[in-house]
């Protein structure tokens, strides 16, 4: 039987997962792996970027989890600083150009993996792409703006785009003793934290000196005689002096080269794949940023990039090319990050989005601290949860707190998982000691207050005689 051929396009998370299972399961004799990676690096970690900027994280290598070299050893065919710029479906053929030399090249394929990820959004406005302004998505972007940071010529940053990535770049630029403005279209930070969470994270943020411009779009970058950025405009006429401006407006994926081909896009813009990850292209498959991803509280169809799913829809698809049977299960939104010395994350649903997918439903939230509030260190926490009438399944949750707070959204995101009611999460046998929680630590709080709200409810429901 002749060997086949296994072409991915795209060394990070999903792309390199991909090839790795693939391999595990199939040597060499019987499936050749060739992968194309136009950047410098694989396999490594995009989330970590702003905290390599920050100084947080000491060197570019730290972010890397496998190097070309280690790929290599394992039986890929990794190659380089080598971009893929065409697709072939009816012939099976990509074609290749090797950056440092220009060469290009046409490589045929049995089975191909699109990973290419995502790209930072870029306004189609004045000065958004001249010189000075910066997205942040790959290492070789890091590398870039730590070099403009460290000229010496930087003192005014101004962050367009109030999200994860904004705030983690403002925060990361602050650090370094720099003067720091976030520009923001919404009133509230981060659009999928309902806004009274959402006013945490703003007086967080603004609590550190960060200057906040909310409500406001960026409408242009205005340039000086050299094309260099100079500021930004606002849409009420504002102008913001910059040296620098960081684009945190979030990612949209990287799905020009499948369209050109030929491979479908949903609604969603991201490439349409099954629970296997296969496009519905025979013999092609995709994962990572550039899919869609099942919401699995909301049906919708979405585009989620994250380094985990990524790494998991890679490992799907690799089993599967490798012989095995993996499928992708959903999605449920779960999301953390620190902005400042604030701990934020979400899971679930947001009220606007339970409304969007026509839930009905019920809110509670708590202030309570992270430890026993006699033990030292403790700190503030707030745990909202949103629970669906009637019957209190939990669908979403979101915290916002000192250190020790954020990840106790794993419990949440859990127990949405497994479509939990709040009764349900209120009964969970959870650790207890003073040094870690309360007594009754703020999940379960808040467990119990939703609980509350859903009887109250029905109970109010039953008095009004709206038994439907």
């Amino acid at each position: 039987m002749p060997r086949e051929r296994l072409v991915v396009i795209g060394g990070d998370a999903a792309g390199m997962s991909a090839a790795s299972q693939a391999r595990k399961r199939r040597d060499a004799d019987d499936l050749e792996i060739v992968a194309f990676e136009r950047g410098r690096a694989t396999s490594y970690s995009a989330c970590g970027i702003p905290y390599w900027i920050g100084g947080a994280v000491g060197t570019e290598q730290e972010l890397i989890s496998r190097t070309p070299e280690q790929h290599r050893a394992n039986g890929i065919d990794l190659r380089m600083r080598t971009e893929v710029v065409g697709i072939d479906l009816s012939s099976r053929r990509v074609t290749a150009r090797d950056l440092e030399t220009g060469r290009a090249y046409q490589e045929a394929y049995d089975h191909l993996v699109y990973a290419t990820g995502s790209v930072p959004m870029r306004p189609l406005a004045d000065g958004f792409d001249a010189p000075g302004v910066y997205g942040v998505q790959v290492l070789d972007d890091g590398r870039e703006l730590i070099a403009e940071l460290d000229s010496g010529r930087v003192e005014r940053v101004v962050v367009v785009g109030g999200g994860y990535i904004g705030l983690e770049l403002a925060e990361a630029c602050q650090v370094r003793g720099l003067d720091v403005t976030v520009v923001n279209r919404s009133p509230t930070p981060i659009g999928t934290f309902d806004p009274d969470i959402g006013a945490f994270i703003a007086d967080a943020v603004a609590n550190m000196g960060i200057k906040l411009v909310f409500g406001q779009a960026a409408t242009s970058v205005e340039t000086g005689p050299d094309g260099r950025a100079t500021a930004v405009l606002t849409a009420d006429g504002t102008r913001l002096p910059a040296d620098l401006v960081v684009l945190g407006l979030g990612v949209r994926p990287n799905v020009g080269l499948a369209q050109a081909a030929g491979i479908p896009l949903g609604a969603s813009g991201g490439i349409v794949v099954d629970n296997r990850m296969r496009t519905q292209v025979p013999g092609v498959w995709s994962a990572g940023d550039c899919v869609e991803s099942w919401h699995r509280l909301s049906g919708q169809r979405m585009v989620v990039a994250l380094g985990t799913h990524a790494n998991k829809q890679g490992r799907v698809a690799g089993i599967n090319l490798g012989g095995g049977y993996a499928t992708f299960p959903g999605v449920i939104g779960t999301a953390v990050t620190k902005v400042c010395d604030l701990e934020v994350a979400r899971t679930g649903l947001s009220e606007s989005e339970a409304e969007q997918a026509g839930y009905c439903f019920v809110t509670a939230h708590v202030d309570s601290t992270t430890r026993a509030g006699y033990f030292p260190g403790a700190k503030p926490i707030r745990v909202k949860l949103i629970a669906e009438k009637r019957s209190g399944k939990l669908l979403g949750a979101q915290i916002a707190g000192r250190e020790g707070a954020a990840k106790r959204i794993d419990v949440l995101a859990t127990a949405i998982w497994n479509e939990m009611s709040v009764d349900e999460v209120l009964g969970l046998d959870l650790s207890y000691a003073p040094p870690f929680a309360p007594v009754w630590d703020p999940v379960l709080i808040a467990a119990r207050k939703a609980f509350e709200a859903v009887e109250g409810d029905i109970a109010r429901d039953v008095r009004e005689g709206n038994h439907g």
